[in-house]
């Protein structure tokens, strides 16, 4: 597909980072504007997922079509060689053809593009990992066309400050924007319409999931100045033990990961038109909360040799939904992907994602109005 960026660049504001022991880090946040053309359609034959539209939907020029997966992490070569020979390997071309037809395409970026040598953790503690990618490898994302990846993660400090400011500016320069700074609100122009991102976890030294308030100010804002308000949120416990959505705050080795759900609706009384979780490494629920969907975790999308593929592990998706210019949900659909042994994405012809969704959208919220069906499309049944 053929992609034309047209960014007109502007400061919103200081972002300041602060690591740990108390470094320092200011970073203006660039904001664009950006323009597609649809040469290329979704491949979506091959797999039997019909693009269907509901009857009263809007003229296509007056909507738009987010994609977005889980956690990403391309290899890593600390504190071991875990990289494929050549980088096209990690994302094959039949997933690629997933991908476009999207206005935004959305990831979670759980790696630093650095070449910067000392890891801010000690990694010789039990789970303990940090990440550390070639900064060339932001060109993969960007030939995909990746528009924007969160950053606010537990991993975006594996290498200090300076890994991080490495890791927002190899993949600025290939024009993909970062999200999850503290108190940014990233604006984007996707088709002629104003669309605000803004990215949570549960980390102070981003905008975190556990301050409500200053949360509700962020939405709040965001929703004055954007037709469209997209939240993403990594919240949440980890791992094949964490597939539940449960109204409580979670914990992960003593850490408080925050409450998924009380947050996510709380961003949608709030204004939110969409909200993406990941996190769990695993994926989770979808809900329809007030004619809005949350996804509450996308799972893994690609763990080159790093991230665990047993059991639902290796269940992955691509996160399809298309909103018109007032926020309101169109279509949504789950592309199913497995991950392979050796962490690359598949798209999954046995639809393993889609049959988990559908059992613990059934376990987690059995009187809710969304359904999945077999194809993976996300029907809002109706309740008259």
């Amino acid at each position: 597909m053929v992609n034309q960026k047209l960014r007109h660049l502007f400061s919103v504001g200081f972002i300041s980072c602060c690591f740990c022991l108390g470094i320092g880090i200011g970073i203006v946040i660039r904001f664009g504007q950006m323009q597609r053309s649809d040469a290329a359609t979704t491949p979506t034959e091959s797999l039997q997922l019909p693009f269907v539209l509901p009857e009263n939907q809007a003229n296509p020029s007056d909507t738009i079509t987010i994609k977005a997966v889980g956690d990403v992490i391309p290899g890593t070569n600390y504190p071991n060689y875990r990289l494929p020979r050549f980088r096209d390997e990690l994302l094959p071309k039949s997933v690629r053809g997933y991908l476009q037809g999207a206005d935004i395409l959305f990831g979670n970026f759980e790696s630093s593009l650095t070449n910067y040598p000392y890891s801010a953790k000690d990694v010789s503690q039990g789970q303990t990992f940090a990440f550390r990618s070639p900064p060339d490898y932001a060109q993969l994302f960007a030939d995909v066309g990746f528009d924007v990846m969160n950053v606010a993660n537990n991993h975006a400090m594996d290498f200090g400050p300076i890994g991080f400011r490495d890791t927002v500016k190899n993949l600025a320069a290939v024009g993909i924007e970062t999200l999850g700074h503290k108190n940014q609100i990233l604006y984007l122009q996707a088709n002629n319409i104003p669309v605000a991102m803004i990215g949570f976890t549960t980390y102070d030294l981003y905008n975190s999931v556990n301050d409500l308030e200053a949360a509700k100010a962020l939405v709040l804002e965001a929703k004055n100045n954007a037709n469209i308000v997209v939240v993403s949120m990594q919240v949440g416990a980890e791992g094949t033990g964490a597939l539940r959505v449960k109204n409580e705050t979670e914990y992960f080795y003593g850490e408080n990961r925050g409450n998924s759900l009380k947050f996510a609706r709380t961003m949608i009384d709030m204004g939110a038109d969409l909200v993406i979780g990941h996190g769990p490494h695993v994926p989770r629920a979808i809900e329809i909360y007030k004619g809005k969907l949350i996804a509450y975790s996308l799972g893994n999308f690609l763990g080159y040799r790093t991230l665990s593929t047993a059991a639902e592990t290796g269940y992955s998706m691509i996160l399809e939904a298309k909103l018109n210019s007032k926020g309101d949900l169109l279509f949504s659909k789950i592309i199913p992907v497995h991950l392979d042994k050796q962490g690359i994405p598949r798209i999954d012809q046995r639809f393993r994602t889609v049959g988990l969704l559908r059992y613990l959208n059934k376990k987690d919220f059995p009187d809710n109005q969304v359904k999945i069906n077999k194809k993976g499309e996300i029907v809002v049944m109706n309740t008259q």
